[in-house]
């Protein structure tokens, strides 16, 4: 595997309507483990897509050196799936199956291959990912969303890849599974390339790869060093362009005084010109020879002054461009007396298991409270945030709800219309609002001009997220309640934290199931749930 390696040379692709994502993209990525940043909608998913073939290169080529593993960031999987046909080994097994109780037709033996020990392999992956005792028969739909991220990865690591692309690989995973992923890509000997906006994660690569539209800049270290670095490179472009703009100055200054000089000049020599007497032709000479001393000497500032220009494009050029989301969360002021939802001995069951434990859970949220729920993977975190909405119907005990709205961020992201455009689906859900003061709503969300008429099918994953918080935070009326299902997920560092002081600034009550401590560390949470063992408890804040 030590050869492992990712090379694309002169890369350049664009969407049919012709948007340019990358022009002339050379690199390589070696052997290692290399985390891939940059702003959504810069492309990450896009280049991993055209790594791995999904996507076809405009022009330019791709080389995979080794055999190949890639967890997109959106699995394409079906509720109807079993485990062991995500995993691939469903007809091997079956294959095995059929020889243990005699049947040794050559097509099974074909089926098998080298494979005979593909259970004890099967079974010692989904152990090290945290997946201990799941049956390879269970159907997808009964699965957690951070159970299926885990899965998709045990499918590719099975695979044997020597070159492994993720997409956002601890996107809905608890603390736990986030921590056993940490434990097999510090084990993964060949070409790893993620992307990721996870910090802890980052800081576990031996390099950061930061991608342009023309360029991909390798940084070693970890995500720590590369901040490091990207501040430093800041500091200096920064200062670059002060002093470009002081010495853009002073040449203006000294172009200045240069036309002023010349034209004192001019006006002293007609004066003495005229005193002196002299022939007209002798003092035309004269003047003339003024003029072209005094235009030398101004072309010759002017050229200073364009240089100076030139000094500046290009400092100005090395700072970085930071979009930042502008988010503004619905004025809602909420009593601390008023009862929000109401939930007592709620029950629910999903296919043959009770999702609670019996005597079901109780829950009550009131006034401005800022919740988190926490627990881990399959523990129905998502199953209760759907009761309290209304998606729900609990299958004993009861749900009540106050007439105030409450807004739902679902996990999955599929609130909207894939078809439709960001702006189409923004006025569906405010379609009181003026057309122009949706655009600057979207504008803040980033969907500026052109972005905001793209359809929803062709966002990324921090883009869709981006437009999903657009239509419900906006919506109309404005929510009482936020539920917020892993809102971090897919969205950039900066955009993050943009996100955390609108929440700091909201004068509603939200619940918010996340894995982020950092994100839950900053968002004032008062109250802190945790959903385990099919009970509910309150805890206290958790410590360092």
């Amino acid at each position: 595997m030590s050869d492992a390696a990712v090379v694309c040379s002169h890369l350049s692709f664009a969407w049919p309507d012709d948007t340019p994502v990358f022009h002339d993209l050379s690199f390589t990525v070696p052997t290692g483990r290399t985390g891939l940043v940059a702003p959504n909608g810069s492309g990450k998913s896009t280049l991993l897509k055209l790594i791995a073939g999904e996507l076809k290169p405009s022009i330019g080529t791709v080389l995979v050196e080794g055999t190949l593993g890639y967890l997109p960031q959106s699995l394409p999987l079906t509720g109807d799936l079993t485990v062991a046909e995500v995993l691939g080994v469903a007809d091997v097994i079956r294959a095995l199956d059929a020889v243990e109780s005699g049947d040794v037709d050559e097509k099974h033996f074909a089926t098998i291959g080298d494979d005979w020990d593909i259970e004890e392999r099967t079974r010692a992956q989904l152990d090290r990912l945290g997946l201990a005792g799941l049956a390879l028969d269970r159907s997808l739909s009964t699965l957690s969303g951070g159970q299926i991220v885990s899965l998709g990865l045990a499918a590719q690591l099975l695979r044997r890849p020597d070159v492994l692309l993720l997409d956002e690989p601890t996107n809905n995973l608890d603390a736990d599974a986030r921590h056993q992923l940490f434990d097999v890509l510090a084990d993964f000997q060949g070409c790893l390339l993620l992307v990721s906006h996870d910090r802890a994660l980052l800081d576990r690569m031996d390099r950061i790869a930061e991608l342009g539209s023309d360029e991909l800049r390798l940084y070693g270290g970890d995500f720590t060093a590369y901040e490091e670095a990207v501040r430093a490179e800041r500091e200096v472009a920064e200062k670059n362009v002060r002093n470009a703009e002081q010495d853009l100055k002073r040449e203006k200054r000294e172009l200045q005084q240069a036309r002023e000089r010349a034209e004192r000049r001019a006006s002293n020599a007609a004066k003495n010109l005229k005193s002196a007497g002299l022939p007209r032709i002798f003092a035309g000479n004269m003047k003339r020879g003024a003029q072209e001393s005094a235009g030398r000497a101004g072309q010759m500032h002017a050229g200073r002054v364009g240089e100076a220009k030139a000094r500046l494009d290009e400092a100005g050029r090395a700072l970085r461009d930071e979009q930042r989301l502008t988010l503004e969360l619905p004025d809602t002021q909420v009593p601390a007396g008023r009862t929000l939802f109401l939930g007592e001995g709620m029950t629910v069951r999903l296919g043959d298991q009770d999702v609670f434990a019996p005597g079901g859970i109780d829950l009550s949220i009131r006034g401005p409270e800022r919740i988190a729920l926490t627990g881990p993977n399959g523990a129905g975190k998502t199953t209760l945030t759907r009761l309290i909405t209304g998606d729900l119907t609990p299958d004993g005990g009861t749900a009540t709800r106050n007439d105030g709205r409450i807004a739902h961020l679902s996990q999955r992201l599929d609130l909207l219309d894939l078809d439709r455009t960001v702006a189409e689906n923004f006025a569906a859900f405010a379609p009181e609002r003026p057309e122009a003061e949706r655009m600057n709503i979207l504008a803040r969300f980033l969907f500026r001009g052109p972005r905001a008429h793209l359809p929803v099918r062709v966002l990324s994953g921090g883009e869709r997220l981006r437009a999903t918080l657009a239509c419900v935070l906006c919506a109309e009326p404005a929510p009482h309640l936020l539920i917020l299902d892993e809102p971090t997920n897919n969205l950039d560092l900066v955009s993050t934290g943009q996100l955390e002081s609108a929440l700091n600034s909201y004068q509603g009550a939200f619940l918010v199931i996340s894995h982020d401590e950092r994100f839950l560390a900053e968002i004032g949470v008062d109250r802190w749930l945790r959903l385990a063992d099919g009970t509910l408890k309150e805890t206290g804040a958790p410590t360092a």
